[in-house]
């Protein structure tokens, strides 16, 4: 078993007894302490007469009933599912016996209450099995005293506790109140994996049912007495600002409680990474409902203005970056010829590896293929949303956020208030793909809230948020190859870069396993706001890299997945450079398993397939697309993945985030783009803005999973980058043209700013 220490720091566990009810209150810290049925199944149970309430806590009742509250926020991957199983299957209680509850934001209990990075279980693996385990311990140290027995004797399975040789036996709640007097351990002991009968086993999302019969759960069914609903209203364009405004009509208008100005920071505001806002000073429309406000927002009398050139400094987890936002009203035809003159020119040297030069120029052929993609909105199905109740001496907000505990600070500051004034709870979201991540509108809630006077729910229409940026990045990269007179492989030269940023990950494969390698980057300034989009670069570098190599492995005349494994071989065995930041071995692991469960090679000229295989955020996916042709439409008939992301704890889950990352990828690269006129978006609803439909996604997704034991790396965005490469290799084998430039769905390479 693996031993892991309980106190590393003074707040790892907080103890406490419910003395209505003798129950075991244990508080736990999910990360200082280590290493970085539900609701109707309860309701037929017998509940203590009172829960002992404190924050961040297991706690278990008189009757054996276990409460785990989840630190994490909720946005579909599951996690309010998967990280009380961890808890529950250390601790050794029947999940039937468990109630799953939201934690609200503790920092003084929690760290890393976020999501995004495809962390959350990762992150958690370790502190959230202690927790389990240090509660099962006092359980049995509890039983051990009153049966005046050795507490290695002693052993819990499923909530009940037993001594063999005395016939003893009592359910956790019988010793909870005497567990709780206990001594906190200062280690316990793990569970090996052979030994988990909870994780690694398909547990129903604790959530479903209210989600299906609607019951309230997201930001948007938050109700308190008194609230009043507000909407903003922002300039028509990026590079703009406001000038001034008449609200004497909308205020006429029936419900209508106020209309006033708002500035998000103050300009000696420290901005974080996810401190982002495209428009600092907006508009407030204040009233009575949704339609209310709405209405009034489209009877303003608003003059706007260009904005001059903006820079101001960024802190990126401790390293401190200068954004710049140069004046003007941009056009993604201006973007798109500056994109292609940066990219013939010399970029950013970020690695090199022997003498790529040397090798170009002698090359018997030279390969070379260009691949763009546009900017994308996150459009969450659920609209951008947050209530705030904000009084002089206090802060309450409630609603949908990746960031609760990063935005926490920034909102103290900007109302004035100590830090433990400012209280932020989370809901489940309705999606996030990273546009949650940035917590503006938390920060509008708020003002909008402390200038009404009054409980506020904000509510985003569809145009508001499609419009007010945190696009994905528009990208262009492009792929050289050298080939020697007997058609081998002797160089290879990335270089890319974006507006405004580079998605290039200089030392992921194909690096390593070339002797002559270079890596180059380039960047374009722009005042239209970007953000982290589900695989943040990933998304993009990734489709591109993988098709680009299965071209290459066709001009050499090599099957693709044999290319890429002999690739993978050489850095496995005889590695160039010392920077590489994938495993190998792994990830020649999913190309073998993709290639068996895919049946790859059998039958191949009857289906038209691609492959793809990429690392991202620790783990490792490799994807089999086959399509058929239909009315000259293109028709995905199967995706088969494998993917090697450590022990999976939820495996249904897991499918699910698998098959979701898959079905997104194909609608993002299909058919979706974000192009500007004048600064403005020229799609700003779904009428305009092209998502993938019913009918197109895959008409089957065949999941797998490397069982090799160990610990959870990342599954949220991992499946999501590479389904874009399999999809370009296999419309290339289906219609005969290669495919450089998304959206896919265009017969030419469409704008890509």
């Amino acid at each position: 078993m693996t031993l892991v220490k309980t106190k590393i720091g003074r707040r790892a566990f907080i103890r406490n007894t419910s003395m209505a009810s003798g129950g075991l209150v244990l508080g736990f810290s999910f990360l200082n302490s280590c290493k970085p049925k539900q609701a109707e199944t309860m309701a037929a149970l017998e509940m203590p007469q009172e829960w002992f309430e404190i924050n961040g806590y297991l706690k278990i009742g008189d009757n054996g009933v276990v409460t785990i509250l989840s630190p994490n926020p909720e946005i579909g991957q599951n996690v309010k599912t998967s990280m009380p199983m961890i808890v529950a299957d250390e601790l050794e209680i029947d999940w039937e016996n468990v109630i799953v509850e939201q934690a609200p934001l503790n920092t003084d209990l929690y760290s890393w209450q976020v999501a995004g990075g495809s962390r959350s279980i990762a992150n958690g693996w370790q502190s959230l099995r202690m927790a389990g385990a240090t509660a099962r311990h006092m359980l049995k140290e509890a039983a051990a005293a009153a049966w005046q027995v050795p507490v290695g004797e002693i052993s819990a399975i499923a909530g009940i506790l037993s001594h063999e040789a005395s016939g003893n036996s009592a359910g956790y709640g019988e010793m909870a109140s005497a567990a709780s007097q206990m001594e906190v351990p200062e280690e316990v002991e793990l569970k090996e994996p052979s030994e988990f009968s909870i994780i690694g086993t398909s547990r129903k999302n604790v959530d479903g049912k209210k989600i299906v019969t609607g019951q309230p759960l997201f930001g948007l069914d938050v109700q308190r007495e008194g609230m009043l609903i507000a909407t903003i209203a922002h300039p028509p364009a990026f590079g703009m600002q406001l000038k001034s405004f008449d609200a004497t009509q909308a205020k006429q208008m029936p419900g209508i409680r106020d209309v006033f100005s708002i500035k998000l920071y103050e300009d000696d505001f420290k901005r974080g990474a996810f401190h982002h806002t495209a428009f600092n000073e907006v508009v407030a429309v204040v009233g009575e409902s949704t339609w209310q406000v709405m209405q009034a927002k489209n009877a303003l009398d608003i003059e706007w203005e260009n904005a001059p050139d903006m820079s101001h400094s960024i802190s990126m987890f401790g390293r401190e970056n200068m954004v710049n936002h140069p004046a003007g009203l941009e056009d993604s035809e201006t973007h798109r010829n500056n994109m292609i003159g940066l990219h013939v020119r010399k970029g950013r040297e970020v690695r090199k590896d022997g003498d790529p030069e040397a090798a170009f120029a002698s090359a018997a052929k030279i390969i070379e293929r260009n691949y763009s993609c546009p900017f994308l909105a996150h459009n969450t199905m659920e609209p951008m949303n947050f209530f705030a109740h904000v009084t002089e001496d206090h802060a309450e907000l409630l609603g949908p956020t990746q960031t609760p505990e990063w935005m926490e600070p920034a909102i103290a500051e900007r109302l004035g208030l100590p830090l433990e004034k400012v209280d932020i709870m989370m809901t489940r979201q309705g999606g996030g793909f990273g546009r949650r991540l940035y917590g503006h509108f938390m920060v509008e809630a708020a003002l909008i809230s402390k200038q009404a006077k009054a409980p506020v729910k904000l509510v985003y229409s569809r145009e508001d948020d499609m419009s007010q940026g945190m696009y994905r990045p528009s990208y262009y990269a492009s792929y050289r190859a050298a080939l020697d007179a007997d058609n081998n492989l002797t160089a290879f030269h990335v270089k890319a870069g974006g507006v405004p940023e580079s998605p290039l990950f200089a030392n992921r494969f194909p690096a390593g396993a070339i002797d002559n390698y270079l890596a180059e980057d380039w960047t374009i300034d722009s005042n239209i706001t970007t953000g982290a989009f589900r695989a943040p670069r990933s998304n993009f570098i990734a489709g591109a890299e993988q098709s680009f190599l299965d071209e290459l492995a066709e001009e050499m005349g090599k099957d693709p997945i044999a290319f890429r494994l002999e690739l993978m071989e050489r850095a496995a065995k005889d590695p160039v450079g010392e920077q590489n930041d994938y495993d190998a071995e792994r990830y020649a692991g999913v190309l073998k398993l993709v290639r068996e469960k895919s049946g790859w090679g059998q039958d191949d000229g009857n289906k038209n397939r691609g492959v793809s295989a990429y690392f991202c955020h620790n783990s490792y996916v490799a994807q089999v697309l086959d399509i058929t042709m239909e009315n000259d439409n293109p028709v995905v008939d199967k995706v088969t993945s494998a993917i090697d992301c450590g022990i999976v704890v939820n495996p249904d889950a897991a499918i699910n985030m698998a098959e979701g990352g898959a079905v997104d990828g194909i609608g993002q690269a299909m058919y979706s783009a974000i192009t500007f006129k004048d600064g403005r978006p020229e799609q700003t609803n779904f009428d305009r803005y092209r998502l993938i439909r019913h009918s197109e996604a895959p008409r089957e997704i065949d999941v797998h999973f490397v069982d090799n034991g160990i610990d959870p790396t990342g599954l949220g965005e991992p499946p999501f980058p590479p389904i874009m490469g399999a999809l370009a290799n296999a419309l290339y084998k289906a219609t005969g043209r290669r495919y450089y430039h998304q959206p896919f769905i265009l017969d030419r390479p469409p704008p890509i700013g």
